[in-house]
């Protein structure tokens, strides 16, 4: 079996944050990872070559395939900010109705700008999808 291509890296956060393009990336990268390790008391990582994750768990499919991931995580990717947040778009995190301006995709949540979320929705989807994780993959 192949192995997985999106490991965890000793690249270092700031130095990958402070490269996004375009500029604002920078200011609301460092912004969600302040909020994130705030939330879950866990330091970012690099997670591949651009994923900012926070806490690993451990997943195996029916088909043998095994991993570890982070159990949450962000992009700032040029176009839209990519925000990992299990449990937030499936529903099983209430709230993201209330969130703001934004859109989803098969498990991702996209802001095309920080400043179109609350604030404190989406920090209260952060803590949501943190714990839904922790009951998910104790």
């Amino acid at each position: 079996m192949a192995a997985n291509k999106t490991v965890e890296t000793d690249v270092s956060v700031c130095d990958f944050l402070d490269t996004a393009e375009p500029p604002h990336r920078r200011t609301e990268g460092h912004a969600l990872a302040e909020l994130m390790a705030r939330v879950t008391g866990e330091p970012p990582r690099m997670w591949g070559p651009s994923i900012v994750g926070f806490g690993r768990y451990t997943y195996e499919y029916a088909s043998g395939r095994s991993g570890e991931w982070c159990r949450l995580g962000f992009s700032p990717r040029k176009a839209k900010l990519v925000l990992y947040l299990p449990g937030v778009v499936s529903g099983k995190v209430p709230g993201l109705a209330d969130l703001g301006k934004h859109s989803t995709g098969k498990g991702c949540l996209y802001l095309a700008r920080l400043d179109h979320a609350d604030p404190a929705v989406l920090e209260r989807l952060v803590a949501g999808s943190w714990a839904h994780m922790a009951a998910e993959h104790p």
